[in-house]
């Protein structure tokens, strides 16, 4: 299918082609973005600018309101007639940053998209990119995080409209590996952030995670069709029942499927870390570590596994613990006095000093 099917086949009309004194507006505004909020990764600047002018660059009739899109095929990337040029929105810089880290072979096919490895026929790893190019782009913009709700399940996010849930897991993901080796592979397509997040859970751990978020994904997309139907429809027909029906049969499997990869995310890690515990204080980095966790993860009225997993955790690290051999005794907690023990002390000092001073006046 060459391009102009492609475009058709997609609902999209060009307008007309950005002059040259556009493009690198555009190019100038990407670059100085990504190197201002990304500098540990050492981006060059210039180089940056000079891959993104050489896109082409259209603005277009895009349908569903979507802002840009990115064909790798012609190296193109087309704005809707909508979107400001001047103040790119997320939705742009997402899309710019698809064509900066494409990846094609001397056919022009591409084979890698950041995270996503076309090799793979089920393209399992496209959500695990989409997700990262978004936190990327909203820490871009400077997003702030916020309690959002999807399917009866509240998760801090900064990407309250685009792939909350998957940028939320992804976000987890980055909680374990750091965050700096996520946008790194994001960026340049390299396998270090899948073999650190393998080396610190499993290799069956990454694969299946992967594929859940991708799941997920693919739901919400099917969720969308059916409700487009739905909300298409003024009467309610019984394919419309139906179709409402199969549509909460969805959003009870989204739910699933998050909880379960969230369950899976931080107990695969966190259990793997616990059997390597040797000293007091990376066991007090356990719990700092695992306590903090809290602070990203979805939950429902119905969710208690994360709560049920410290207090069990906590438990063994007390147990394992006790059992370290020869503690110092400088890295031995001390348990902070309530006011019983405070009261009960000053009582046996003041008798100690009784008795003390009765020996002295009987001693003299």
């Amino acid at each position: 299918m060459n391009i102009e099917s492609t475009l058709r086949k997609e609902g999209i009309e060009v307008i007309e082609k950005l002059n040259n004194l556009k493009v690198n507006s555009i190019a100038t505004n990407i670059s100085k973005k990504l190197v201002s909020t990304f500098p540990e990764q050492n981006i060059n600047e210039h180089d940056l600018f000079m891959k993104l002018s050489r896109l082409n660059m259209y603005v277009a009739k895009i349908p569903n309101g979507v802002a840009a899109k990115y064909f790798y095929k012609n190296s193109s990337i087309y704005f809707s007639e909508t979107t400001d040029l001047d103040n790119l929105n997320d939705v742009a810089i997402h899309e710019c940053i698809h064509a900066l880290q494409s990846t094609v072979n001397n056919k022009n096919k591409l084979v890698k998209l950041g995270l996503c490895n076309f090799d793979d026929i089920k393209l399992s790893g496209m959500a695990l990119n989409e997700a990262a190019v978004q936190l990327m782009t909203m820490r871009c913009i400077k997003s702030k995080f916020d309690t959002v709700k999807y399917f009866d399940i509240e998760l801090p996010s900064n990407s309250p409209n685009y792939y909350a849930l998957e940028c939320n897991l992804v976000r987890q993901m980055a909680y374990i590996t750091g965050e700096y080796i996520l946008y790194n592979s994001t960026l340049y397509g390299n396998d270090n952030f899948k073999n650190k997040f393998i080396t610190l859970t499993s290799r069956e751990d990454f694969e299946i995670i992967k594929n859940n978020i991708n799941s997920i994904m693919y739901l919400e997309d099917k969720l969308h069709e059916i409700l487009e139907k739905v909300q298409s429809s003024e009467i309610v027909t019984p394919y419309i029942a139906k179709l409402m029906k199969k549509s909460n049969k969805i959003k009870e499997n989204i739910k699933k499927g998050f909880l379960l990869t969230q369950n899976r995310i931080f107990t695969s890690f966190f259990n793997n870390l616990f059997d390597s515990l040797y000293s007091p204080k990376s066991m007090e980095n356990f719990r700092n570590a695992l306590y903090t966790y809290r602070n990203f993860i979805g939950v429902s009225d119905d969710y208690t596994f994360f709560n049920d997993y410290y207090i069990t955790k906590m438990a063994e690290l007390e147990n394992k613990y006790n059992n370290v051999p020869n503690t110092p005794m400088a890295l031995i907690p001390i348990r902070k006095e309530t006011f019983i023990d405070v009261f009960i002390r000053k009582i046996r000092t003041l008798i100690k000093i009784r008795k003390e001073t009765i020996y002295e006046k009987d001693g003299n």
